[in-house]
Protein backbone atom coordinates (compact mmCIF):
# COMPACT_ATOMS: atom_id res chain seq x y z
CA UNK A 1 0.00 0.00 0.00
CA UNK A 2 1.45 3.36 -0.99
CA UNK A 3 2.16 5.87 1.78
CA UNK A 4 0.09 9.02 2.17
CA UNK A 5 2.21 12.09 1.58
CA UNK A 6 1.72 15.59 2.90
CA UNK A 7 2.46 18.78 0.97
CA UNK A 8 6.17 18.39 1.81
CA UNK A 9 6.32 14.87 0.39
CA UNK A 10 6.56 13.30 3.87
CA UNK A 11 4.68 10.08 4.70
CA UNK A 12 1.90 10.65 7.24
CA UNK A 13 -0.82 8.61 8.94
CA UNK A 14 -4.28 8.23 7.43
CA UNK A 15 -6.57 11.17 8.19
CA UNK A 16 -9.33 11.12 10.81
CA UNK A 17 -11.35 14.20 9.86
CA UNK A 18 -14.41 13.24 11.93
CA UNK A 19 -12.58 12.16 15.08
CA UNK A 20 -13.67 13.68 18.38
CA UNK A 21 -12.68 12.84 21.94
CA UNK A 22 -14.53 9.85 23.36
CA UNK A 23 -16.45 9.73 26.65
CA UNK A 24 -14.45 8.51 29.63
CA UNK A 25 -15.51 5.20 31.19
CA UNK A 26 -18.31 5.58 33.71
CA UNK A 27 -19.70 3.72 36.70
CA UNK A 28 -22.04 1.58 34.64
CA UNK A 29 -23.48 -1.89 35.20
CA UNK A 30 -22.98 -4.40 32.39
CA UNK A 31 -25.24 -7.43 32.32
CA UNK A 32 -24.30 -10.76 30.75
CA UNK A 33 -25.60 -14.31 30.76
CA UNK A 34 -23.09 -15.61 33.30
CA UNK A 35 -22.14 -12.48 35.23
CA UNK A 36 -22.75 -8.85 35.96
CA UNK A 37 -19.95 -6.28 35.95
CA UNK A 38 -20.76 -3.40 38.27
CA UNK A 39 -18.94 -0.53 39.98
CA UNK A 40 -16.88 -1.71 42.94
CA UNK A 41 -18.63 -0.99 46.23
CA UNK A 42 -16.90 -1.89 49.47
CA UNK A 43 -20.12 -2.51 51.43
CA UNK A 44 -21.61 -4.78 48.78
CA UNK A 45 -18.50 -6.61 47.64
CA UNK A 46 -15.74 -6.68 50.28
CA UNK A 47 -16.90 -9.73 52.23
CA UNK A 48 -17.62 -11.78 49.10
CA UNK A 49 -14.28 -10.91 47.54
CA UNK A 50 -12.21 -11.67 50.61
CA UNK A 51 -13.95 -15.04 51.03
CA UNK A 52 -13.40 -15.85 47.35
CA UNK A 53 -9.70 -14.93 47.43
CA UNK A 54 -9.25 -16.95 50.66
CA UNK A 55 -10.09 -20.11 48.71
CA UNK A 56 -6.65 -19.99 47.08
CA UNK A 57 -4.13 -22.46 48.48
CA UNK A 58 -1.38 -19.84 48.72
CA UNK A 59 -0.51 -16.26 47.77
CA UNK A 60 0.68 -16.84 44.23
CA UNK A 61 -2.27 -15.02 42.68
CA UNK A 62 -0.89 -11.76 44.12
CA UNK A 63 2.69 -12.15 42.85
CA UNK A 64 2.29 -10.01 39.72
CA UNK A 65 -0.13 -7.49 41.23
CA UNK A 66 1.10 -4.26 42.80
CA UNK A 67 -0.84 -5.04 46.01
CA UNK A 68 -1.52 -8.03 48.25
CA UNK A 69 -1.70 -10.52 49.69
CA UNK A 70 -3.50 -8.93 52.61
CA UNK A 71 -3.07 -9.76 56.30
CA UNK A 72 -6.80 -10.08 56.88
CA UNK A 73 -10.27 -8.85 55.94
CA UNK A 74 -9.76 -5.43 57.54
CA UNK A 75 -6.66 -4.68 55.45
CA UNK A 76 -8.38 -5.89 52.31
CA UNK A 77 -11.50 -3.82 53.04
CA UNK A 78 -9.36 -0.71 53.57
CA UNK A 79 -7.72 -1.27 50.18
CA UNK A 80 -11.09 -1.71 48.47
CA UNK A 81 -12.48 1.40 50.15
CA UNK A 82 -9.62 3.41 48.70
CA UNK A 83 -9.77 1.95 45.19
CA UNK A 84 -13.55 2.20 44.94
CA UNK A 85 -13.27 5.99 45.11
CA UNK A 86 -10.92 6.47 42.15
CA UNK A 87 -12.08 7.34 38.64
CA UNK A 88 -8.81 6.23 37.01
CA UNK A 89 -8.35 3.38 37.61
CA UNK A 90 -12.09 2.78 37.63
CA UNK A 91 -12.65 -0.54 39.38
CA UNK A 92 -15.51 -2.95 38.73
CA UNK A 93 -16.62 -6.08 40.58
CA UNK A 94 -17.53 -9.26 38.73
CA UNK A 95 -20.68 -10.85 40.19
CA UNK A 96 -21.43 -14.49 39.38
CA UNK A 97 -25.13 -14.62 38.55
CA UNK A 98 -25.49 -18.19 39.84
CA UNK A 99 -24.37 -17.35 43.36
CA UNK A 100 -25.03 -13.62 43.38
CA UNK A 101 -21.58 -13.12 44.90
CA UNK A 102 -18.65 -10.99 43.80
CA UNK A 103 -15.80 -13.27 42.70
CA UNK A 104 -13.22 -10.85 41.29
CA UNK A 105 -12.42 -7.34 40.12
CA UNK A 106 -10.88 -5.56 37.15
CA UNK A 107 -10.43 -1.94 36.14
CA UNK A 108 -10.38 0.48 33.23
CA UNK A 109 -7.27 2.55 33.67
CA UNK A 110 -4.74 4.88 32.00
CA UNK A 111 -7.74 6.46 30.36
CA UNK A 112 -7.03 8.69 27.35
CA UNK A 113 -10.41 9.85 25.99
CA UNK A 114 -8.80 12.42 23.68
CA UNK A 115 -7.16 9.61 21.73
CA UNK A 116 -9.75 6.91 22.42
CA UNK A 117 -7.40 4.64 24.36
CA UNK A 118 -7.96 2.74 27.60
CA UNK A 119 -6.29 -0.19 29.38
CA UNK A 120 -7.89 -3.07 31.23
CA UNK A 121 -5.85 -3.84 34.33
CA UNK A 122 -5.76 -4.70 38.03
CA UNK A 123 -7.36 -8.00 37.04
CA UNK A 124 -7.84 -9.82 40.35
CA UNK A 125 -9.75 -13.05 39.76
CA UNK A 126 -10.42 -15.52 42.56
CA UNK A 127 -10.34 -19.32 42.20
CA UNK A 128 -14.12 -19.16 41.70
CA UNK A 129 -13.60 -17.09 38.57
CA UNK A 130 -10.44 -18.27 36.86
CA UNK A 131 -10.80 -20.50 33.79
CA UNK A 132 -14.59 -20.10 33.71
CA UNK A 133 -17.11 -18.70 31.26
CA UNK A 134 -17.74 -15.98 33.83
CA UNK A 135 -14.18 -14.68 33.51
CA UNK A 136 -14.34 -14.61 29.71
CA UNK A 137 -17.72 -12.88 29.73
CA UNK A 138 -16.53 -10.25 32.22
CA UNK A 139 -13.66 -9.36 29.88
CA UNK A 140 -16.00 -9.34 26.87
CA UNK A 141 -18.52 -7.06 28.60
CA UNK A 142 -15.87 -4.43 29.30
CA UNK A 143 -14.38 -4.70 25.79
CA UNK A 144 -17.83 -4.31 24.23
CA UNK A 145 -18.55 -1.31 26.47
CA UNK A 146 -15.33 0.42 25.43
CA UNK A 147 -15.66 -0.22 21.69
CA UNK A 148 -19.41 -0.38 21.05
CA UNK A 149 -20.68 2.20 23.54
CA UNK A 150 -17.77 4.58 24.10
CA UNK A 151 -16.36 4.32 20.57
CA UNK A 152 -12.70 4.01 21.57
CA UNK A 153 -9.99 3.14 19.04
CA UNK A 154 -7.64 1.09 21.18
CA UNK A 155 -7.96 -1.28 24.16
CA UNK A 156 -4.75 -2.24 25.95
CA UNK A 157 -3.54 -5.10 28.13
CA UNK A 158 -0.19 -4.88 29.92
CA UNK A 159 1.54 -7.29 32.28
CA UNK A 160 4.88 -8.40 33.66
CA UNK A 161 6.70 -10.29 30.93
CA UNK A 162 7.23 -13.11 33.45
CA UNK A 163 3.47 -13.47 34.09
CA UNK A 164 2.82 -16.38 31.74
CA UNK A 165 -0.89 -16.87 32.65
CA UNK A 166 -1.66 -13.22 31.92
CA UNK A 167 0.16 -13.32 28.60
CA UNK A 168 -1.69 -16.49 27.62
CA UNK A 169 -5.04 -14.94 28.60
CA UNK A 170 -4.40 -11.86 26.46
CA UNK A 171 -3.73 -13.95 23.37
CA UNK A 172 -6.71 -16.21 24.06
CA UNK A 173 -9.03 -13.20 24.22
CA UNK A 174 -7.79 -11.90 20.86
CA UNK A 175 -5.22 -9.27 21.83
CA UNK A 176 -2.17 -8.76 19.63
CA UNK A 177 1.30 -8.75 21.20
CA UNK A 178 3.10 -5.50 20.45
CA UNK A 179 6.42 -5.80 22.27
CA UNK A 180 8.20 -5.30 25.59
CA UNK A 181 8.98 -2.07 27.44
CA UNK A 182 12.17 -2.88 29.32
CA UNK A 183 12.54 -1.72 32.94
CA UNK A 184 9.17 -0.01 32.72
CA UNK A 185 7.99 -0.39 36.32
CA UNK A 186 9.32 -0.94 39.83
CA UNK A 187 6.87 -2.79 42.09
CA UNK A 188 7.18 -4.79 45.29
CA UNK A 189 10.88 -3.89 45.28
CA UNK A 190 11.68 -5.50 41.95
CA UNK A 191 11.90 -4.68 38.26
CA UNK A 192 9.12 -5.25 35.75
CA UNK A 193 9.64 -5.50 32.03
CA UNK A 194 6.16 -4.88 30.64
CA UNK A 195 4.57 -6.84 27.79
CA UNK A 196 2.11 -4.77 25.74
CA UNK A 197 -0.97 -6.14 23.96
CA UNK A 198 -3.89 -4.42 22.26
CA UNK A 199 -7.09 -4.76 20.31
CA UNK A 200 -7.90 -1.86 17.95
CA UNK A 201 -11.26 -0.83 16.59
CA UNK A 202 -10.62 -2.35 13.14
CA UNK A 203 -10.03 -5.73 14.81
CA UNK A 204 -12.89 -5.57 17.28
CA UNK A 205 -15.67 -6.83 14.95
CA UNK A 206 -13.85 -10.14 14.44
CA UNK A 207 -12.56 -10.39 18.02
CA UNK A 208 -16.00 -9.58 19.41
CA UNK A 209 -17.72 -12.01 17.03
CA UNK A 210 -15.53 -14.89 18.23
CA UNK A 211 -16.18 -14.05 21.88
CA UNK A 212 -19.95 -13.83 21.34
CA UNK A 213 -19.97 -17.17 19.52
CA UNK A 214 -17.94 -18.83 22.26
CA UNK A 215 -20.24 -17.44 24.97
CA UNK A 216 -23.43 -18.50 23.12
CA UNK A 217 -25.65 -21.06 24.91
CA UNK A 218 -25.22 -23.67 22.17
CA UNK A 219 -21.46 -23.76 22.81
CA UNK A 220 -21.99 -25.35 26.23
CA UNK A 221 -23.35 -28.78 27.10
CA UNK A 222 -25.81 -29.57 29.88
CA UNK A 223 -22.96 -29.65 32.42
CA UNK A 224 -21.63 -26.26 31.35
CA UNK A 225 -18.59 -27.61 29.49
CA UNK A 226 -17.53 -25.82 26.31
CA UNK A 227 -18.11 -27.64 23.03
CA UNK A 228 -15.48 -25.61 21.13
CA UNK A 229 -12.54 -23.67 22.53
CA UNK A 230 -12.25 -19.96 21.85
CA UNK A 231 -9.23 -20.59 19.64
CA UNK A 232 -11.26 -23.09 17.59
CA UNK A 233 -14.14 -20.63 17.26
CA UNK A 234 -11.73 -17.92 16.14
CA UNK A 235 -10.02 -20.22 13.63
CA UNK A 236 -13.33 -21.16 12.05
CA UNK A 237 -14.31 -17.54 11.58
CA UNK A 238 -11.16 -16.14 10.01
CA UNK A 239 -8.27 -14.24 11.53
CA UNK A 240 -8.86 -12.12 14.61
CA UNK A 241 -6.07 -11.22 16.93
CA UNK A 242 -3.53 -13.88 17.77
Amino acid sequence: MSARLNAHGQPVGHPLPDWTARPAPARVTLDGRFCRVEPLDVDRHADDLYAAYALAADGRDWTYLTVGPFDGPAAHRAYLAKTARTDDPLHYAVVDLRSGRAVGTLALMRQDPANGVVEVGSVTFSPLLKRTAVSTEAQFLLMSYVFDELGHRRYEWKCDTLNAPSRKAALRLGFTFEGVFRQAVVYKGRNRDTAWYSVIDAEWPQVGKALREWLAPDNFDADGRQRRSLSAVRASGGPAGS
